[in-house]
């Protein structure tokens, strides 16, 4: 049996029935059709509209900041989102993605994308408006609901503490952590050269997030509560997401997925490296 499937199979076993067990194609009808357990869908809040101007998305980032949860409501997630977006601003269109791995194997379960046009003007502060309506929308189509979602951009890292990872944390009302390729705010010492140091980023004299290494001769990512997470623990799931890349997996086969390459990534087997949050074991 492929893993792919394996993992799909794993994924159906609710009320203590195991629906691997029947035929294929009842199987499809069950990934629609099911709604318990962990094979429920996403429910998507509406807290405010998306067609706001920018003083108006200002005032909001700044009332939903005082609504994010620094405290940690993750356990041991049995699946692991991550989402990204791909833009083609030439033409003001966009892709986003989100990709469904269980944990701990971290083999792909569910991946969804949504092509659109991006409806909010590109403002520095502003990405979130700009990028979650697609990125949600991408999430409404699960069938497999995520404990927990890394997101492709910065949380309370933000010169408002509301980044991309906050505003989809509050919308879905599921763990979130930001995990961002580049520093928006703050500063911070460089962190060490093996896999699992880390440094404090610290805007205004608060502690925002942490630059990481997660790999060894790379740069570090950028980790933030995003909601419902504490800093220490979004390290620490960081981490046992990665396999020998500078990101971890979700938000790197996220990637691949906006970008239209992760059926080409999945053909070959990836490793799992010999590095994986070990300071956390």
């Amino acid at each position: 049996m492929p893993d792919n499937q394996a993992a799909v199979n794993n994924s159906l076993d609710c009320g203590g029935f195991n629906y691997s067990r029947l035929p294929q194609s009842c199987l499809n009808i069950v990934a629609r059709n099911l709604r318990c357990g962990y094979n429920r869908g996403v429910e998507i809040k509406k807290l405010h509209s998306w067609q706001v101007s920018t003083a108006e998305a200002l005032a909001i980032q700044r009332r939903l900041a005082a609504q994010v949860s620094r405290t940690s409501e993750v356990n041991m997630p049995r699946f692991i989102a991550g989402v990204d977006i791909s833009r083609q601003e030439e033409q003001g269109v966009a892709t986003g993605a989100v990709v469904v791995l269980n944990y701990p194997e971290l083999r792909l379960v569910e991946t969804k994308v949504v092509n659109g046009k991006l409806e909010f003007p590109y403002v520095p502060g502003l990405l979130s408006f700009r990028e979650s309506p697609l990125t949600l929308a991408a999430c409404e189509k699960l069938t497999v609901t995520p404990d927990l979602i890394l997101v492709d951009g910065q949380g309370v890292a933000h010169p408002r503490r509301m980044g991309l990872a906050s505003h989809l944390g509050l919308f879905l009302d599921t763990p979130t952590i930001g995990c961002a390729k580049s520093l928006l705010c703050g500063s911070h010492e460089m962190p060490g050269v093996e896999p699992g140091s880390y440094t404090e980023i610290v805007d205004r004299g608060e502690i925002i997030g942490m630059a990481l290494r997660t790999k060894l001769g790379v740069k570090p990512v950028y980790i933030s509560i995003g909601h419902k997470i504490d800093l220490q623990s979004a390290i620490h799931w960081v981490l046992k997401c990665c396999r020998g890349h500078r990101l971890p997996e979700p938000t790197r086969l996220a990637h691949l997925a906006a970008g239209g390459n992760l059926e080409k990534e999945m053909s070959v087997a990836v490793p799992e490296a010999s590095y994986q949050g070990k300071l956390f074991e």
